[in-house]
């Protein structure tokens, strides 16, 4: 049963990687069929990430209030709906509601699943069930490329959202035998107020920084709707301070685990959201191949982020959270910037090493980063950290995509060009010198933070002799 959990829950992240896998390939057939440019259709991954953003914070409330097997299962039906529709768009906007409607399946799925896992696992096994969680969600980014470059390039994009379905499908019915039913509480009032705020800051913040640079909207409009967000970012921080159950409890931020992990997470994560938006497109407009083909290279970062939870116990005992953390940025920065080094005569062999060690070194980083976020949080507050630690990954994605789109049409701005390689060569080192700044929080760390999950420091006094 121990195992049978988080393996059933891992299929909300299954469909979440598979998709943005699969959309992330197939983002130049799509914007040709909708008559858009590549860079344009980043307002479907925005969109997405927006209703991530937005909704996250109710998911931990309706847990607490319906209980969190139901509340999962229905965002699984949700995710479901989205996904039929986005098969069924026909144009632009169609597709990026429906990516928004998806968006609300998922911001209810993912944290909600990851939430009945902490509930129902001994923190001794958290990081252990945590590996377990992501190793079917890892076969969405593994099979996603290949898959949806092959359905995109033989048949129609339109395709690759039903891929959902029949997952969707077994993991509603598996969840309902196998799930515990953890009972419902009476979660405090809900917080109408802090929801607008934190919706109109996140969805502000995001939506302007993603249209600011695009051509078909005056930089007005980006800028005024981001100083909104941020505005109500500010009136949700005096808001949060003031209400006795705030929707986003920043009172989590006290805990000094938590804290370390949001700060390096977030800044880590805006990598993980530039590289799979940068890269498909690289690989097709700078270089020429086909969505099948694009497929084929960037699979291989899968692989590697597989192979990490076979070993991520291992290493957090031998290392601490410290230094694998450490490791684990500096390489994804490094690999991050060789990326960018990447020309149509870089022998496809080396480019797929190069992706594979990448996913191996990014997955290394969100084992634990993940587990160290939780551990210290008691179980009564497990709601409040992942709402609070989901909505972050979200948003840091989200900027991800929007720093790389606008580094890409600014590019095309000044040189009065259609894309060309050395715009994406240029983002990828930009992103490569922002991700580096993820290494700051955690150099501060002790080296015996989160020793009672990762088992370093135990492990280093049961090895001492007794004279010692």
């Amino acid at each position: 049963m121990a195992r049978i959990v988080p393996l059933i829950l891992a299929v909300a992240l299954f469909m979440e990687q598979m998709d943005s896998t699969v959309i992330a390939t197939s983002l130049p057939a799509i914007a040709a069929d909708l008559g858009v440019g590549p860079i344009t259709l980043k307002l479907a991954l925005m969109s997405y990430m927006i209703a991530l953003a937005t909704f996250i914070p109710l998911s931990g409330w309706m847990a607490d209030r319906f209980g969190a097997k139901r509340v999962f299962r229905l965002a699984i039906l949700v995710f479901i709906a989205g996904s039929l529709l986005c098969a069924a768009s026909e144009s632009l906007v169609a597709f990026v509601v429906s990516r928004f409607f998806q968006g609300m399946g998922g911001a209810m799925m993912t944290p909600v699943a990851r939430l009945v896992l902490v509930r129902s696992t001994a923190r001794s096994d958290l990081v252990s069930a945590m590996a377990l969680l992501t190793i079917p969600a890892l076969v969405g980014p593994l099979a996603g490329p290949p898959l949806g470059g092959f359905i995109t390039t033989y048949f129609s994009w339109h395709w690759i959202f039903l891929i959902n379905v029949p997952v969707g499908l077994a993991g509603y019915i598996l969840s309902g035998v196998y799930l515990p039913d953890l009972s419902a509480d009476r979660p405090p009032p809900f917080d109408r107020t802090g929801f607008v705020l934190s919706a109109v800051a996140a969805s502000g913040t995001m939506f302007g920084l993603s249209v600011m640079s695009l051509p078909a909207l005056p930089p007005w409009i980006g800028f005024m709707t981001t100083v909104a967000g941020v505005g109500c970012g500010l009136l949700y921080i005096r808001h949060a301070g003031r209400h006795p159950a705030p929707l986003l409890d920043l009172a989590i931020f006290r805990d000094s685990a938590f804290r370390t992990a949001a700060i390096g997470g977030t800044l880590f994560r805006i990598s993980v959201g530039a590289v799979p938006f940068l890269m498909p497109l690289m690989l097709q407009v700078g270089f020429g191949l086909s969505p099948f083909q694009s497929g084929l290279v960037t699979f291989t970062g899968a692989i590697g982020a597989i192979i990490t939870k076979f070993v991520a116990r291992r290493v957090l005992v031998l290392a601490g959270f410290r230094t694998t953390l450490l490791v684990a940025c500096l390489s994804g920065a490094a690999l991050t910037f060789v990326n960018g080094l990447f020309t149509p005569a870089t022998p496809f062999a080396l480019m797929a090493t190069v992706l594979l060690i990448a996913g191996f070194a990014r997955s290394f980083f969100f084992t634990s980063v993940n587990a160290l976020s939780f551990a210290d949080i008691p179980d009564r507050d497990a709601s409040k950290a992942t709402s609070m630690s989901a909505v972050l990954q979200q948003i840091s994605l989200a900027l991800g995509v929007a720093i790389a789109g606008s580094i890409l049409e600014i590019e095309t701005t000044l040189t009065g060009s259609p894309l060309e390689l050395s715009d994406f060569q240029i983002a990828f080192m930009i992103i490569a010198a922002l991700t580096l700044t993820a290494v700051v929080p955690f150099l501060a760390m002790d080296r015996n933070t989160g020793a009672a999950v990762s088992g370093h420091r135990m492990r280093t006094a049961d090895s001492k002799t007794p004279g010692e």
